[in-house]
């Protein structure tokens, strides 16, 4: 396919030549060919203009989850993949949140093969123990061989830490990356929502944010052990930043990431007993966000996620206490962000993370693959249930207003806008 995007401005802060100048921009069968201020549309190309537009190296999200298999009736992985295109991913990793969950080499295969022929590239988790059950080491080396880019069990807390240490140890072999929830279930309890003061005068069950940090505490103190690659998903306390940044002082190979609710939302927007909020981890308070705010802006936490999570309507339409967690991200991820950190910095927010999951890092240059982000991202507007192209609809940012519209991607040698 033959693309010509017109009077685009390219938001690119490594390439200082084109960064925020308006080009036009060739692509040739899934390739950049020329990048000019002006271009004639050669024959058998597809010229695109659209208002304001701006174009981006395609953006990246650490943690989706769909459903397919076993639980379509949340999200296929087809729609899903169509619903990151729209949203301005090029590229998700796909959690281990399936039924039954990936533990073989043939999950991971399957998976594979369903996510081939997309504008969005699908890289799957594969989880770290069997039926993620916390008791046995799943086959993380055979699942690496097939294409897994690491191995989580989705939303589960390890509690063996001994098999933390082993599969930490174990991985070295193959260059793996182990992911450990951030949650300690114990200490949890039959708690729901943050322990605060807006969730105790409401009468819900609390999770204090030691919950969180005690975990984050004692897998750091197994990695500097025994070394290897983590990666701590979706933090969400103060507690949580200094202890990661300490661990980095240190020099061990931590990451961690948070998710975009956690940063727009407190605990006080629970008054309404809305399920769509009821998420793992829960909404913290509000010197919580200004932590994660700002343990991103140093660099502290690698990368944010939309931590997109598809919750069918009878699994949400319950009392809070027995409502599954999860809501959806990817279609207001972007336009949740640039309100807290303005355009470049929501840009960059938005593409790292490929590094750590092995995956090669996209570029905006002639000769390089047309892996593209399009979008406005001045347009204010409200997000609405007709913005929803998900199966399922459980999205927290339900009207809300946000700054930023996304057109759709150039990948793969296709377009989807």
């Amino acid at each position: 396919m033959n693309i010509l995007l017109k009077s685009a401005k390219i938001v690119c802060p490594n390439n200082k030549e084109l960064h925020l100048k308006k080009r036009d921009i060739l692509i040739k069968k899934g390739f950049i060919e020329k990048i000019a201020s002006s271009i004639e549309a050669p024959s058998n190309t597809k010229s695109i203009e659209l208002k304001n537009l701006h174009v981006s190296v395609g953006w990246f999200d650490s943690s989706v989850s769909f459903g397919e298999p076993g639980l379509e009736e949340r999200e296929s992985i087809a729609n899903g993949l169509h619903v990151a295109a729209k949203s301005g991913f090029t590229d998700i990793v796909l959690n281990p949140n399936t039924k039954p969950v990936p533990d073989t080499s043939s999950d991971i295969v399957f998976l594979r093969e369903r996510g081939l022929g997309k504008t969005t590239n699908l890289f799957p988790l594969g989880t770290l123990t069997k039926n993620s059950d916390g008791k046995d080491l799943a086959e993380l080396f055979d699942m690496k061989n097939a294409g897994a880019i690491g191995f989580y069990d989705f939303k589960n807390q390890l509690t063996n830490p001994n098999l933390l240490k082993i599969a930490l140890l174990y991985a070295q072999n193959f260059d793996g990356l182990v992911l450990s929830f951030p949650q300690d279930e114990q200490i949890k309890g039959k708690g729901i929502v943050h322990e605060g003061k807006a969730t105790t005068m409401l009468g819900l069950k609390g999770i204090p944010s030691m919950a969180e940090e005690l975990q984050i505490a004692r897998d750091l103190f197994i990695l500097e052990y025994t070394g290897g690659k983590l990666h701590i998903p979706t933090i969400s306390t103060a507690g949580s930043v200094k202890l990661i940044a300490n661990a980095k002082k240190k020099g061990l190979d931590v990451t961690c990431s948070v998710a975009v609710h956690n940063l727009v939302f407190t605990d006080e927007s629970l008054t309404e007993f809305d399920t769509n909020f009821k998420v793992s981890p829960p909404l913290r308070e509000q010197k919580d966000c200004k932590a994660l705010i700002k343990g991103l802006k140093d660099g502290t936490i690698d990368f944010v996620t939309s931590d997109h999570i598809a919750i069918d309507v009878e699994e949400k339409r319950v009392e809070f206490d027995n409502a599954v967690d999860g809501s959806l991200g990817l279609e207001s991820a972007f336009g949740a962000l640039i309100p807290l950190f303005g355009l470049e910095d929501t840009i960059k927010l938005m593409t790292q993370g490929r590094e750590r999951f092995g995956s090669e890092e996209p570029t905006i240059k002639e000769g390089a693959k047309a892996t593209l982000t399009l979008f406005d991202p001045t347009l204010n507007w409200d997000f609405e249930l007709k913005d929803i192209l998900s199966t399922s609809k459980n999205s927290m940012f339900l009207g809300s207003q946000l700054q930023g519209k996304v057109y759709g991607v150039v990948n793969n040698d296709q377009i989807t806008i």
